[in-house]
C-alpha cells in the first residue's frame, strides 16, 4: 500500500493529525526531506486515497483516511498469506519464539488470547 517513505511520513501524520504542512515538516527527523518531496509524497497517498485534506485559503490541513490500527492490520494480514500461508499461529509461534519475551509480557499476551476466547472485546 506504501512505500517506505511513505509510511514514515504517514507515521508523522497519525501523530500530528490533523496537522499542516509546516506541522508536518517540523516533526520530521533532521535532516528534513524538501518541502516538495513531502508534497509529492503526500500527493500521492491523497491518490491512494489514505490521506485527505480540508482547504483554508491558501493553505491545507491534512488528515488521515485510515487509522494505524486499520492499515498495519491489513499489512499483517496480507504478511501472513504471503510468508506463512495464511496461518496465523505459525507467525505467533515465529513471534514468541523470536522476540525474547519476558515473563509479564506473556501473561499479558496470554490475557489477551484468554479474553479472545471467551469472547469478551479487547
Amino acid at each position: 500500500m506504501l512505500t517506505k517513505a511513505e509510511e514514515q511520513l504517514m507515521k508523522h501524520l497519525w501523530e500530528q493529525e490533523p496537522c499542516f504542512m509546516k506541522d508536518l515538516l517540523q516533526s520530521l527527523p533532521e535532516p528534513r526531506p524538501a518541502k516538495s518531496t513531502v508534497a509529492t509524497l503526500l500527493k500521492r497517498m491523497i491518490e491512494k486515497e489514505l490521506v485527505g485534506y480540508r482547504t483554508y485559503g491558501n493553505s491545507r490541513e491534512y488528515f488521515s483516511r485510515v487509522s494505524k490500527q486499520a492499515y498495519f492490520g491489513h499489512q499483517l494480514k496480507g504478511m501472513i498469506s504471503d510468508f506463512f500461508g495464511g496461518a496465523p499461529t505459525d507467525l505467533a509461534s515465529l513471534f514468541v519464539e523470536e522476540t525474547e519475551l519476558n515473563e509479564a509480557q506473556l501473561a499479558e499476551l496470554r490475557r489477551i488470547i484468554d479474553r479472545k476466547l471467551s469472547g469478551d472485546d479487547l
